[in-house]
């Protein structure tokens, strides 16, 4: 995708007349944060190249850097403001709601937040969900506790007329919606209604994945705390495996399309000597495939710990083609398909194992976030009030870079990011754990499947990306 040529224009709802309520600096020397200016941007491409003849400067490869604007669209006094969080669970959802609400009301004076309850489908009168007034009290502690204060739910994001018109009964001028890559389609959808109608309503999301599958970002928030947990689940296999004779340990991870998970605590635990993700294929029989390998693991250290993503080897499993609420394909259970073909396999061959499996996906989800992911979280929701009231709106609140930035929703859902087998991340992960390159016993088919999956993947975000063109963003 290096010659696709990106649009991180940001819309705005008007013109910014209104000064601000937070008093900062226009100019250093004075020890005190400075405002940020529109002009002011973070470079999406960074690396420099010999033959690179690309403009760094070119306005595709710029993103709008994201923090308090001297002058704001919305009179604070006249904010009503939403918040909803929409899919699966995912650490620091609590602490993004409490990071809105406190900046809201503190540094701005808002006064009437109103929470969402249980997703999009808070939106629907015939659910009979009432919102939750929303203040710094209620929700001062809410980031000591996991899960969602709000409640969530998949699915309702294709229902755009009804939310709108809920939105609009409640009076909301800024609407921040917290959730993955389709909540956010769904939150685009929603702002083009908005402008279909000639409403004057920002939308701003703050990406929720913690596959940390959204393109562009440096993570996505709960990423690091699922790291956390998962490498903790990950050295108790380990434990228990190297106790036992040919002791197997087996952790089954979160990771649909993207083992950024797996692949990350694979590297921090130290203990894992497979690891198993979407983006590469493997083949379980055969010379060179898994089994064969774990057998001489299990020959040569008499214990073996694997991580699988819960997206990998679907190729190798039955699946139904069904989809959740949310539009995800249903997958089929690769934990439990390895866990019964290893036990199968060691069992024909008479050779005696002990097999532990571990699937801890939905405690890593309702966990309580790490300090630095606490933090992260904290500065994502001020960043996305502070967009929201200078009138910024079909936005995603990102980190690129190490530096806050406005990504259009158009641009951040383009496709979904991915471990590169190509990479530095892969090849750090191949040498923590010694396992082969390939597990294949044809390399071509592999690289073929491969190169398929990545053009594949650029076709439909080069298309995304002409509609976006074609169609002014308004869909």
């Amino acid at each position: 995708m290096s010659t696709m040529k990106y649009d991180f224009t940001v819309e705005n709802l008007g013109e910014c007349k209104v000064p601000s309520p937070i008093e900062l600096s226009r100019e250093h020397g004075k020890f005190r944060a400075l405002y940020v200016k529109n002009t002011t941007f973070v470079r999406n491409l960074v690396n420099v190249f010999a033959d690179d003849k690309g403009d760094a400067n070119d306005v595709t490869n710029l993103m709008e850097k994201a923090g308090p604007r001297e002058y704001i669209y919305f009179n604070p006094a006249h904010v009503t403001a939403g918040i909803c969080t929409c899919g699966g669970l995912c650490p620091g959802l609590n602490d993004v709601i409490r990071a809105v609400v406190r900046c809201l009301w503190n540094r701005y004076g808002v006064r009437r937040i109103r929470g969402v309850r249980f997703g999009y489908k808070g939106f629907f009168t015939e659910q009979g969900y009432d919102t939750v007034e929303l203040n710094p009290d209620n929700v001062d502690t809410i980031h000591k506790i996991g899960g969602s204060f709000l409640g969530t739910s998949r699915g309702g994001g294709d229902r755009v007329s009804d939310i709108v018109d809920s939105i609009e009964r409640l009076n909301i001028n800024v609407m921040f919606i917290i959730g993955g890559d389709g909540t956010q389609r769904g939150a685009l959808d929603i702002g083009n209604e908005i402008t279909r109608r000639g409403l004057k309503i920002a939308v701003v999301g703050i990406p929720k994945t913690v596959d940390n599958d959204l393109e562009f970002i440096d993570r996505s928030f709960g990423f690091e705390t699922a790291v956390q947990k998962a490498t903790s689940a990950i050295n108790s296999c380990h434990m228990e495996a190297h106790s036992q004779i040919n002791g197997i340990g087996l952790i089954k991870l979160m990771g649909r399309e993207s083992g950024f998970i797996a692949t990350s605590a694979a590297i921090a635990s130290h203990e894992a000597n497979f690891c198993l993700i979407p983006e590469v294929p493997f083949d379980m029989d055969g010379p060179n495939g898994f089994l064969a390998h774990l057998e001489q693991r299990l020959a040569r250290r008499h214990h073996a710990v694997i991580v699988v993503a819960e997206g990998a080897g679907q190729e190798l499993l039955t699946t139904t083609n069904q989809t959740d609420a949310s539009g995800n394909k249903k997958l089929a259970d690769i934990g439990t398909y390895l866990r019964d073909q290893i036990i199968e396999y060691f069992a024909n061959k008479k050779i005696h194992i002990n097999l532990k499996y571990i699937d801890p996906s939905y405690e890593v989800r309702a966990s309580v976030t790490t300090a630095n992911d606490s933090i992260y979280c904290e500065r994502l929701g001020n960043n996305a009030v502070h967009a929201a009231m200078a009138g910024k709106t079909k936005i995603v609140i990102g980190l690129v870079h190490d530096k806050y930035v406005h990504i259009p929703i158009t641009m951040a859902t383009l496709k979904r990011n991915t471990v590169d087998p190509e990479s530095s991340l892969w090849r750090d992960c191949l040498d923590a754990t010694q396992q082969p390159v390939y597990m294949v016993n044809n390399i071509n088919t592999v690289t073929e499947k491969l190169s398929k999956a990545a053009e594949e993947a650029n076709q439909k975000a080069l298309a995304r990306l002409e509609k976006v063109s074609q169609m002014g963003r308004v869909q």
